[in-house]
């Protein structure tokens, strides 16, 4: 069985005899970390979302489509000092980075937010002109070609890159998180407005598209949850969310695609039960820190929703020990059930040791049948 058979089974609760062995990412730090600690020099550029032969970390593959603004509103460094860079970023994001502790591309901590494309409702107008779907960037001439590459496949393939598009995240790119958390309130008739020009947006840049190549999954990244609890409530989502999932959801589907994830960190509990009235099918990553499990999230929500995530890292960064425990409590009980692909809760931090790293894998390898 392929990984990509294993997954459509496996994300449609139907028996698989092995699990496709899926992972996040690595810190920079990270791989910086394990190339001291004996991480063969020419492994350390892979990441891990696309496949890694080297850990045994199966491909998936996701369709370049761009949903964002064209063109970019950056990048453009504004000023740079020995110590931070001040830079305006392609969504038109003002940010201070620290450059202490960067490393391949990672920042040690994160930027601080200092201005947004959208500070009142008429910087709207400007940058709506930003997203036509029908601009020749768009959709690339070769697209028959892309969509012949990817026929065939043993992997699974999702319709859109991985954090390009959410109901949600869409608007606070633009916004911030403060100014949108206002904005539903003091601007509800800007957020109507909003909502239904990005889901227009969405649906006919990714029609060419998903008429030409047949895809796998939809994933909605949206991360609009903190520790404790979503950034939004359930009543906001309802009113401005839902009928926008909806429609989005509708057309993905006749696009034949049914198997729809979504992507948010935090604790989104209470979101949960209007996700899967949207459509929604598979929730991952699943913070541990943030007070959820996946067992429990089975036992409330069984067949109406696969899991994927999960594991938490933390335990990677103590010992061999409670490496096992935490993944003898949690993947034997939900294989059982079916419907999960477990994978750590996030991507592997600098606090954990390779040997660590390499040791959880090889026992879920054992757990998930890929050993």
């Amino acid at each position: 069985m392929t990984v990509r058979e294993s997954f459509l089974r496996c994300m449609r609760f139907e028996p698989v005899g092995s699990l496709p062995n899926f992972e996040l990412g690595y810190w920079g730090q990270t791989v910086e970390r394990w190339l001291a600690e004996g991480l063969p020099p020419e492994e350390a550029s892979a990441g891990g979302f696309y496949g890694h032969d080297f850990f045994g970390i199966d491909r998936r593959s996701y369709l370049p489509v761009n949903l964002g603004p064209i063109p970019p509103l950056g990048p453009e460094v504004l000023e740079e000092t020995e110590r931070y860079v001040i830079l305006r970023d392609g969504d038109g994001v003002v940010r201070k980075a620290l450059k202490e502790g960067t490393a391949r591309g990672t920042r040690a901590s994160m930027d601080q937010y200092l201005s947004f494309a959208v500070e009142k409702p008429a910087d709207f107008e400007a940058l709506r002109e930003r997203f036509n779907p029908h601009s020749p960037e768009r959709v690339p001439e070769n697209l028959d070609e892309v969509a012949a590459h990817h026929a065939g496949r043993d992997y699974p393939l999702c319709a859109v890159p991985n954090a390009a598009f959410g109901l949600y995240s869409h608007p606070r790119r633009y916004l911030g998180t403060e100014n949108l958390s206002y904005a539903w309130y003091d601007y509800p008739d800007l957020m109507h407005e909003m909502l239904d020009f990005f889901t227009d947006f969405a649906i006919d840049t990714l029609r060419p598209w998903l008429q030409a190549v047949s895809c796998d999954y939809f994933n909605i990244f949206e991360d609009f949850a903190f520790k404790t609890g979503p950034l939004i409530s359930p009543a906001i989502f309802r009113e401005f969310l839902l009928p926008r999932y909806r429609r989005l959801l509708e057309f993905v589907r006749s696009c034949g695609i049914d198997i729809i994830w979504l992507d948010s960190d935090g604790n989104f509990d209470p979101l949960i039960p209007l996700l899967i009235e949207a459509g929604v099918t598979c929730i991952w990553p699943i913070e541990v820190a943030a007070g959820n499990d996946p067992r429990e999230l089975r036992r409330r929500y069984g067949r109406d929703l696969a899991l994927s995530g999960g594991i938490d890292k933390r335990e990677l960064a103590r010992d061999h020990h409670a490496i096992q425990v935490e993944l003898e409590a949690k993947i034997p009980p939900m294989l059982d059930q079916g419907g999960y692909i477990p994978t750590l809760d996030h991507t592997v931090p600098p606090d954990v040791p390779y040997d660590n790293f390499l040791y959880y894998l090889e026992l879920k390898k054992q757990m998930i049948g890929r050993a």
